[in-house]
């Protein structure tokens, strides 16, 4: 059986593309979502993506990826700095997690500087753009290959 990484993306990263491209740059979600494609593709891994606006929606995939996932990358965009239910979904499935920021948290305001997820991942990649993204692919295959 391939194993399969959950591409999780939180609120407003439906916007990528459009919403303040001087922080997020001008690459769409659509194209995040063909560059962790194409990388994990790479290691032999197949790619089931999910972008909601909502808290609930995203705890649910991660209980579902229970089923069939082996790690799961995150962008939780604000959530990373409120959501306590989101890390306790994230550490209550036992799946490797890696975390994404498009942009460097942490030069920009305070509040961006704490994230509950980043507790329980076993990778976090800040302020590499969406290149982050196939960063994290490379991170998750190579730990999957222990």
């Amino acid at each position: 059986m391939t194993a399969r990484i959950l591409l999780l993306n939180g609120p407003n990263l439906n916007l990528l593309g459009t919403r303040e491209p001087e922080i997020y740059g001008e690459e769409t979600l659509a194209d995040v979502e063909a560059y962790v494609t194409r990388a994990a593709n790479d290691f032999g891994l197949d790619v089931r993506s999910l972008q909601s606006n909502h808290e609930g929606e995203l705890i649910d995939a991660i209980h579902a990826a229970r089923e069939d996932c082996s790690a799961v990358i995150i962008n939780p965009g604000a959530l990373s700095h409120t959501s306590v239910a989101l890390r306790d979904a994230l550490a209550g499935v036992q799946l490797l997690v890696a975390e994404v920021h498009i942009s460097n948290v942490y030069s920009r305001e305070p509040f961006r500087h704490q994230s509950y997820v980043s507790a329980v991942a076993d990778c976090i990649i800040v302020g590499c753009g969406v290149q982050g993204y196939d960063l994290a692919v490379r991170r998750i295959a190579s730990l999957l290959a222990g």
